[in-house]
């Protein structure tokens, strides 16, 4: 009895912990997500904004006499090659994505959520500099993976845009393949690889890091919640900073991968470079800004849009 009698003048302080200390919360484990999802992502991103890309390369590898607008370049297409020419290339597109964003997306991704700290709301992703960082490194690996098939898109794109006798006329991107590999060698499958690599260290760095970064200032400082309106909002400002980080890197690969092998023999990309300079000015670092906008902005936010569905769907499936 008195054993229960000391049970019961226990102190305050002992008898609240004893009390607080089940309901403290759990940390949550951070999710590992399948390494395709943004590669699929991607895909469907690709089929809605694949016309305004198709654009954006005919815009930056014009002749003299072609359209200097983008809904001019529209309505050339349209009218020469049918609404059907307005997806011309979709095949090297998707195989691009395949290849390059499920590289990109899966190791920045996989690098992202092993760093992350599991916390009671959640998880706190990586610092700015940090994923910054990663974005770079899975970018750049991400555009050496992808750099045949993107050989390929920008080919197949600006093909129809050519004179008769300079077309090349794959069918599709495994025909290109073989076509490319057979005529120029194995090396042209990786013509342009090192500004390719460059943008896509850039445009990773730029799209995913900022994309992650909005929306934790959307959450963290606007109090809005995880749902489609931040999603929308992280990925259009994402799809801004990516456009103009990028613009001089895309005009300079998409050259590069237009040339005929003779047009870039002996010609290293600084010579280009100042060529392109001496004959053009400093105008050409933006040339095509507007339909790369008007495209990339699109293909941001429907990719972010697609993820995030992707990743909600994986939780809801797995009952996380």
């Amino acid at each position: 009895m008195a054993d229960s009698g000391k049970l019961l003048e226990a102190p305050a302080h002992a008898r609240v912990a004893s009390i607080s200390t089940p309901a403290q919360a759990k940390p949550k484990k951070v999710v590992h997500y399948p390494f395709w999802f943004g590669g699929s992502a991607s895909c469907f991103a690709a089929c809605v904004t694949h016309p305004l890309d198709l654009v954006k390369v005919r815009l930056q590898t014009r002749t003299p006499d072609a359209p200097k607008s983008m809904i001019g370049t529209f309505g050339h297409i349209v009218r020469h090659n049918g609404v059907t020419g307005l997806y011309g290339g979709l095949s090297a597109a998707m195989l691009r994505q395949i290849t390059y964003s499920t590289t990109r997306f899966g190791i920045y991704e996989e690098m992202k959520s092993r760093l992350s700290k599991p916390d009671s709301s959640g998880s706190s992703s990586p610092g700015l500099l940090t994923l910054i960082g990663m974005a770079c490194t899975s970018g750049f690996i991400g555009g050496i993976a992808g750099n045949p098939a993107d050989v390929l898109n920008v080919r197949m794109q600006s093909d129809a845009a050519l004179p008769i006798e300079k077309r090349r006329n794959y069918k599709h991107a495994f025909d290109g393949l073989i076509q490319m590999t057979r005529q120029e060698g194995f090396g042209s499958l990786f013509r342009g690889v090192w500004p390719n690599s460059t943008r896509a260290v850039l445009m990773t760095a730029s799209q995913l890091a900022s994309y992650d970064s909005f929306k934790r200032v959307c959450i963290e400082k606007f109090s809005m919640g995880d749902n489609l309106g931040t999603h929308f909002s992280a990925s259009f400002m994402a799809g801004f900073v990516a456009t103009t980080v990028c613009s001089p890197v895309d005009v300079i690969k998409t050259r590069i991968m237009t040339a005929c092998p003779i047009e870039t023999r002996g010609h290293t990309t600084i010579g280009l470079l100042r060529d392109i300079c001496r004959k053009e000015g400093f105008a050409w670092t933006f040339r095509g800004w507007v339909p790369s906008f008007i495209r990339l902005g699109p293909h941001t936010i429907a990719t972010f849009l697609f993820l995030e569905e992707h990743k909600k769907l994986y939780r809801k499936l797995k009952g996380i």
